[in-house]
C-alpha cells in the first residue's frame, strides 16, 4: 500500500500538541510524493544523502540541520561554495528532507533518549524519565567502567571524563545532545542525589567547572562527555527501527556518517 510524504510525516507527530515555533519541517520534496524508501540520519551530511540516493529512498528524516546551523540561516551561505554544491545535489536527486527535531523530543519518554538507552540495554535500570534527563540506578560500577560500557556498546572510540576515574557511583543522570550544560545538569547532581552524569556536550565552562570544584571539595561527582552525535543518533536508528515496524512495505534505513572529530 503506497504511503505519501505528508502522511508518513503526519504520523511522526500524530499524537502531540502542535508547537507554536520549530525547526521541524519538510525542506525539500514535496508533501504528495509516494515514499519509496526512508534513511533515517542524526545529520543529513552530503555523504548520508548520496547514501540515501544509492539505496533508493527518496526521503531523509533528519535530527540535525542540513546547513550547519540550529535554524537555517541560509542566506548568511547563499554564495560559500560547500553550501552551493551540496544544495545543488540535493536539488538534484529529487530527495525529500524532513527536519525531525522538536516533536521527537516531545515523545513521552523523548525519543532521542529512549532510543540511547536501548543501545545501552539499560531500561531496566530507568527510575525516572524526566523531560530533559533520565535519572537510572545501576549496579555499582566505578566511572572508568562505565566509560568503558559507553565506548563498547555505542562503538565509539573515546568520552571525556571529569571527576575522579576510580569513583563508584550508582545513581546517574543521563542528558541527550546538548543538555549537558549547567543550567540543565548542575541542578540534577543535588536534586536527584546523582555520583555522575552522562551527556552529550554542553559548555565547557559550566558542568565540568562544577564537577572539578565538587571534587576538590571532597565530594563523589563526575562527568562523561558522549559527544552530541555518539548521544542522539541511537535514537534515530531507533526511529528507523520504529518506521520499519510500522511500514513493513517500504525500505527504511538508518545511516549514520563517520565521526567527525579524530584524536591525535
Amino acid at each position: 500500500m503506497a504511503i505519501t510524504t505528508g502522511e508518513l510525516l503526519k504520523g511522526l507527530t500524530a499524537n502531540l500538541d502542535s508547537l507554536n515555533t520549530t525547526v521541524d519541517k519538510l525542506y525539500f520534496g514535496n508533501l504528495n510524493t509516494e515514499v519509496k524508501g526512508v534513511v533515517t540520519t542524526f545529520s543529513a551530511s552530503q555523504y548520508v544523502i548520496e547514501r540515501a540516493v544509492a539505496l533508493g529512498a527518496n526521503l531523509i528524516i533528519t535530527h540535525e540541520g542540513l546547513f550547519f546551523s540550529h535554524h537555517e540561516l541560509q542566506d548568511e551561505l547563499k554564495k560559500d561554495p560547500v553550501y552551493v554544491e551540496k544544495n545543488r545535489l540535493i536539488e538534484n536527486s529529487g530527495v525529500g528532507i524532513y527536519r525531525f527535531h522538536d516533536y521527537l523530543h516531545r515523545y513521552k519518554p523523548d525519543g532521542i533518549m529512549e532510543g540511547l538507552l536501548h543501545a545501552l540495554d539499560w531500561q531496566e535500570y530507568v527510575e525516572e524519565q524526566q523531560p530533559a534527563a533520565a535519572i537510572l540506578k545501576l549496579p555499582p560500577m566505578e566511572v572508568t567502567e562505565v566509560a568503558e560500557y559507553l565506548k563498547r556498546k555505542l562503538h565509539i572510540s573515546y568520552v571525556r571524563v571529569a571527576g575522579e576515574p576510580s569513583m563508584l557511583c550508582r545513581r546517574v543522570g543521563i542528558l541527550v545532545g546538548y543538555r549537558g550544560g549547567g543550567s540543565s545538569a548542575i541542578p540534577l547532581f543535588e536534586n536527584s542525589s546523582l555520583d555522575l552524569i552522562i551527556a552529550g556536550e554542553g559548555p565547557e565552562w559550566e558542568t565540568p567547572e562544577y564537577v572539578r570544584d565538587a571534587v576538590y571539595q571532597g565530594r563523589n561527582k563526575a562527568l562523561i562527555m558522549l559527544g552530541h552525535a555518539e548521544s542522539e543518533a541511537p535514537g534515530m536508528k531507533y526511529l528507523a527501527d520504529q518506521l520499519s515496524a510500522q511500514y513493513p512495505m517500504l525500505p527504511v534505513h538508518f545511516v549514520e556518517d563517520q565521526p567527525i572529530f579524530k584524536i591525535l
